[in-house]
């Protein structure tokens, strides 16, 4: 018998037992003897050679017998294809949440290890993801299919990750993800994404918050939910508020404000929830329905009337001024739309006044007194990484494998920044500084207007004056 003969395991295509020797020959399970050693025949015996060679090789894998008279040549490749599948395959078994296995780096891996002769990467790719697939668990197609239990429920620090389900919703909170609620919630920023809500579903619902000192953003819970009733809504905020003061020996958390977009089910839900909370509504997303509005009503007004772009303009920033003088200045900017006859500008105005100083409550879209969140693009911005991350919808578990794998970033971040060993950025000069230092100026001027007993008119024109400056900036 040869020396020095060295040992492989593999695998058939059929999953059977495959022992390979010198990385140049492959011998497949044949039966079992009466003292328990096996019987491995070369993979050319029912081929054209039918070769005769064949291993013996007792429980150990120690080899008792090994026939090497071969008549076929060796097939080095063949073989590395082989081990290669086998020790991906393997890779694969070995990890209980297959998401997060980078294949092409586990490739590169084995590849280095085996030396030179190595199968090139495509040519075993489609091999991997049946692999790949075989150990994906069972995709979710219902809600009432969502189990209560998972792997997958906990975070990769093995922390409870989902906190509650019913036929309507489930919300995964980490406990680090509570702690910033409870110890961050001046401004809590909510949001829906629906590109990647799973097939079975209606959104992703976002929760996050501003951490000042640390000057970052940070996710407070992830949901699914199957609708966008305001009684979804309402039990969503309810957990967390629950969840959250569960964990701070039951002393009530509420948030100071609410940022979101101009949905009620949404802001009427977290108010019942949250009565003393602020709810503010997102600038941009109060503009951009203007703007809609004004193209349907009066586009061509606008665009070739001066006056009337200063009064769109005017009405567009109303949410950074003094809203005692809100609806002073819409009379004015009316009164002159009429004397001049500006008719389709006219029914714009109307739109406005019904929807944002009857519909609204004024409160929830200005920003007078706190300008430096105006508008929700803390979550949006993830809504938009998160849309980028997947191509096409992704299944229940992928979802839920990369949220807990945000999760993890998002708490490592955190520790690292807590710490000091990162420095935290100087924010630059934006939009909303340059907003709240103009303001802050009016602010002044109308003080002293107001000591000096000022008639009202002139307070009026000096916030007109101050949207023509914001026209400026914005």
């Amino acid at each position: 018998m040869e020396e020095n003969l060295i040992i492989d395991i593999s695998e058939s295509n059929k999953g059977k037992e495959q022992i390979i020797i010198n990385k140049k020959y492959k011998f497949n399970f044949s039966y079992k003897r009466k003292d328990n050693s096996k019987v491995y025949k070369c993979t050319e015996y029912k081929k054209i050679n039918k070769c005769k060679s064949f291993i013996i090789l007792n429980d150990k894998k120690e080899i008792l017998k090994y026939n090497s008279s071969h008549n076929h040549p060796e097939n080095e490749y063949d073989v590395s294809l082989s081990i290669m599948k086998h020790k991906i395959k393997d890779g694969i078994e070995k990890s209980s949440i297959p998401f997060g296995i980078k294949i092409k780096p586990l490739y590169n891996k084995i590849s280095k290890e085996m030396g030179l002769i190595c199968p090139e990467y495509n040519s075993i790719k489609s091999q991997i993801s049946r692999n790949l697939n075989k150990k994906l668990p069972s995709n979710v197609t219902t809600f009432a299919e969502i189990p209560s239990e998972s792997e997958y429920y906990k975070t990769k620090r093995s922390e409870n990750f989902m906190i509650f389900k019913n036929s309507n919703l489930i919300i995964f909170q980490s406990p680090f993800q509570a702690k910033l609620f409870r110890e961050y919630n001046d401004d809590i920023f909510v949001d829906g994404t629906f590109f990647i809500a799973p097939k079975f579903s209606y959104q992703v619902f976002i929760t996050r918050t501003y951490a000042k000192e640390l000057d970052s953003f940070y996710t407070t819970s992830f949901a699914i939910l199957k609708n966008k009733e305001q009684e979804t809504y309402k039990m969503l905020f309810e957990k967390l508020k629950k969840n959250a003061n569960t964990c701070n020996n039951n002393i009530r958390i509420e948030p100071k404000n609410l940022h979101c977009d101009f949905k009620r089910a949404i802001s009427k839900a977290a108010k019942t929830i949250f009565p003393n909370t602020n709810i503010k509504y997102c600038i941009w997303h109060y503009k951009k329905s203007l703007e809609i509005k004004k193209n349907k009503l009066c586009y061509n007004e606008v665009k070739n009337n001066n006056n009337i772009f200063i009064y769109y303009k005017a009405i567009s920033n109303l949410p950074f001024i003094n809203p005692e003088y809100i609806f002073d200045i819409y009379v004015i900017i009316k009164i002159k739309s009429i004397k001049n006859n500006y008719c389709q500008f006219l029914k714009f105005l109307e739109y406005f006044y019904k929807t944002y100083l009857i519909d609204y409550d004024m409160k929830i879209w200005n920003y007078y007194n706190n300008i430096e969140h105006i508008t929700n693009n803390a979550s949006e911005s993830l809504n938009n990484y998160l849309n980028n991350l997947f191509p096409t919808k992704p299944s229940f578990y992928e979802l839920i494998d990369k949220l807990n794998e945000l999760e993890h970033l998002s708490y490592y971040d955190y520790q690292r920044k807590i710490r000091g060993i990162w420095k935290i950025k100087k924010r630059a000069i934006n939009k909303a500084n340059e907003i709240s230092v103009l303001i802050e100026r009016f602010k002044s001027i109308e003080a002293k207007l107001i000591d000096a007993k000022c008639d009202r008119n002139k307070i009026i024109n000096l916030w007109f004056d101050c949207l023509t400056n914001l026209n400026n900036i914005i």
